[in-house]
């Protein structure tokens, strides 16, 4: 049988692709499309997990860090935001890093530093040594989302992406979720020392596993038959890079909306990766292993509502989605503080995660509807001001405690002011309307 061959050039390697029919359909030969892209999906998935893991464990080792290395509710403060702070410092240029020299070439060693830095974190002996390392892990982990977003905008065509950003985000949330009872028995087991080396040597096999399987360019990759290139083809043009003119997606007023509203959002969740088990301990008087099987809720959740945002039917609009969810998560945020049960309190607060994660996939989405060929731009720039959010956060949560004498009801009620204002901007953010205008232009010039 003829088996009809095709030459490609990519990133100065050629290659012949083979193309094999399958079944004739009306005396045609069909080729199916090879499947490396959901490999790659795969990829993105367990380093998105990875890396919600490595940050969140710090949350359930906090009460016996802070007993041994002697550090009060603001100094703690300080450790959880130090993370969030040199992330979003170095959002964009590690993101840019990877437009300019390639996702693999970026990837593969800011894991590293990232993953060696978490393990180092067992190595602390003050609070200054123990800043100072989760800054750097901060730092690493700045390039991790913006080149996820590049890998999927290459390797997927444009009908998988959503899908695809919404079950990250799921998978993001969950591996938050299940990460308090598997930091609490690795603690348990080995110390708090011990089990940041775990965490961390999960990071470096990564590594080795993404280093011998990615290309940055599908046309390189030995698996990847011309069907499935073919499906790529409008991918790769999109992930073509632009020489100037970048700067002017900043003086739309959307950008600027869009980051009010996702870093308000991010003020609320940072919470509970952070302060939440502390909470469940001093303000419900739990134990350890309980604060840690109740922290699973919020991210468990929040998980779900990633995952359903994805499947809700084109014609419901995404604002209205957005609206709702910021206005219920106020509502039940501000509900947990009148409660006088633990359980219910955790069960309205996980409520509270599922509707503002129903934004998630939204908010994303809206980056590509406003920034087109720009996407990664606005999307670092969103994430960067999620991250200095996240240091504020616990930086003020930690001094609010301090001064209102372990009033955490103050706290929430920050909490539901940030998700009131996350709404209010989406009373004017329109992601379909921009949609509608870009199938415009996109259609004049076909």
């Amino acid at each position: 049988m003829y088996i009809p061959t095709r030459r490609y050039q990519g990133n100065g390697n050629e290659r012949t692709l083979q193309c094999r029919p399958q079944l004739p359909i009306g005396g045609a030969a069909v080729m199916r499309p090879s499947r490396v892209r959901f490999g790659i999906v795969g990829f993105a998935l367990t380093l998105a997990m990875l890396a919600y893991i490595q940050r969140v464990a710090i949350s359930q080792a906090a009460a016996p860090m802070s007993a041994e290395l002697g550090l009060d509710k603001g100094q703690m403060g300080w450790i959880f935001g130090a993370f969030a702070l040199s992330y979003a410092l170095l959002e964009i240029p590690m993101g840019a890093l990877g437009d300019k020299i390639g996702v693999r070439r970026v990837l593969a060693p800011l894991v590293l530093l990232w993953s060696a830095f978490t393990a180092l974190s067992g190595a602390a002996w003050s609070f200054t040594s123990l800043l100072v390392m989760r800054f750097i892990f901060g730092a690493g982990e700045a390039g991790c989302f913006p080149n996820l977003t590049k890998m999927l905008s290459v390797w997927l065509p444009r009908q998988e992406r959503v899908r695809a950003q919404a079950l990250m985000w799921a998978c993001t949330r969950w591996a938050g979720a299940v990460t308090p009872p598997i930091a609490l028995l690795v603690i348990t087991a080995f110390g708090w020392r011990w089990g940041f080396v775990f965490f961390g040597a999960l990071g470096v096999l990564w590594v080795v596993v993404f280093w011998l399987f990615f290309k940055d360019d599908p046309a390189t990759h030995k698996g990847v038959n011309e069907a499935e290139l073919q499906l790529l083809e409008g991918s790769k043009a999109l992930s073509e890079q632009d020489s100037g003119g970048w700067l002017k997606v900043f003086a739309d007023i959307n950008v600027l909306l869009l980051v009010i509203q996702y870093a308000a959002f991010s003020f609320v969740w940072y919470f509970y990766v952070t302060w939440l088990p502390t909470y469940l301990i001093e303000a419900w008087d739990l134990t350890f292993a309980q604060a840690a099987g109740y922290s699973i809720l919020p991210l468990l959740f929040g998980g779900f509502g990633s995952l359903v945002s994805g499947m809700i039917p084109a014609r419901i609009p995404r604002r209205a989605i957005a609206l709702f969810g910021f206005v219920a998560t106020a509502a039940l945020l501000f509900s947990v503080t009148r409660m006088e049960n633990a359980l219910v309190a955790m069960v309205l607060m996980a409520l509270a995660s599922f509707c503002s994660d129903l934004t998630m996939p939204i908010s994303w989405n809206t980056c590509v509807e406003i920034g087109r060929k720009y996407t990664a731009t606005v999307a670092a720039t969103m994430n960067m001001f999620s991250g200095l959010a996240g240091f504020a956060a616990p930086v003020l949560g930690g001094y609010i405690l301090l001064q209102k004498s372990q009033n955490w009801d103050a706290l929430i009620y920050m909490m539901v002011g940030a998700a009131c204002i996350s709404a209010f901007c989406w009373l004017f953010l329109n992601p379909d309307k921009l949609a509608e205008k870009n199938a415009a232009i996109d259609g004049s010039r076909t």
